[in-house]
């Protein structure tokens, strides 16, 4: 009968209800595919984010509801670019001399978080996977490496495997000797760890390396920017990373 009842709750209330004894909470968060978030997940997501393998990698329904609340903000982001219905897709306008990100609508302050993020179209000559404090531009003139172009963020540019904070490159990555160049469609994955205060990367199955140590203790958000006319750019929270 809880059940039932919490299948036409929206989140909010949802998030209420499990504070109201153990069993609400059991109800609400012991079966991760239960009817509540199916009929929740229905509700908030477009049925092409639920059709297509966009969230294939999340297996559970209240994560893939847990995802959309984590996606690209339609409110955060340069005003060349917009969400794209399945509300995980960043399309950008092809603009002139622009360069446009977008930050997630959730940043983190504590604990470790883990995301994916994928090009479905040309890099361009800039194309950066990263984080940024909500004070970062995301947006700027001419064709730049904006994410990781002042103190307030920090970027991978997939283009020329570099490093990139406070406008200055900081070595390249992987560090590997002929390191292989993104391809486009591949997931790459992004794990921040809060505690330790690093970014790092995996690429498939691969786990590149910490990428970005001594982070500061602030609110941060998953974050990319492009230049590349009506290039697609996909960004998928994952939750928890699996250590392993």
């Amino acid at each position: 009968v809880l059940e039932l009842v919490f299948s036409y709750l929206e989140l909010r209330e949802l998030r209420s209800c499990a504070l109201v004894c153990k069993l609400w909470h059991r109800v609400l968060h012991g079966d991760e595919n239960s009817e509540v978030w199916r009929s929740l997940a229905a509700r908030c997501l477009a049925e092409e984010a639920l059709r297509t393998d966009i969230l294939c990698n999340v297996p559970t329904y209240k994560g893939k509801v847990r995802a959309f609340h984590h996606a690209f903000s339609t409110n955060d982001c340069s005003r060349n670019v917009y969400i794209k219905k399945n509300g995980f897709t960043l399309h950008r306008n092809p603009i002139a001399q622009s360069t446009d990100g977008a930050r997630t609508k959730i940043g983190f302050s504590e604990g470790r978080h883990a995301w994916e993020v994928w090009w479905e179209g040309p890099l361009g000559t800039v194309a950066v996977i990263g984080i940024a404090t909500k004070r970062a531009a995301m947006q700027c003139q001419g064709y730049v490496a904006l994410l990781g172009s002042d103190d307030q963020s920090w970027g991978w540019n997939l283009v020329d495997n570099n490093l990139l904070h406070n406008g200055e490159v900081n070595g390249s990555f992987p560090q590997c000797n002929n390191a292989p160049k993104y391809q486009i469609g591949e997931r790459i994955r992004v794990i921040l760890d809060m505690e330790d205060k690093t970014l790092a990367f995996e690429r498939g199955y691969e786990f590149l390396g910490v990428a970005f140590r001594g982070l500061p203790k602030v609110c941060l958000y998953p974050a990319v920017s492009a230049v590349y006319g009506n290039t697609e750019v996909t960004l998928v929270y994952l939750g928890k990373p699996l250590d392993g």
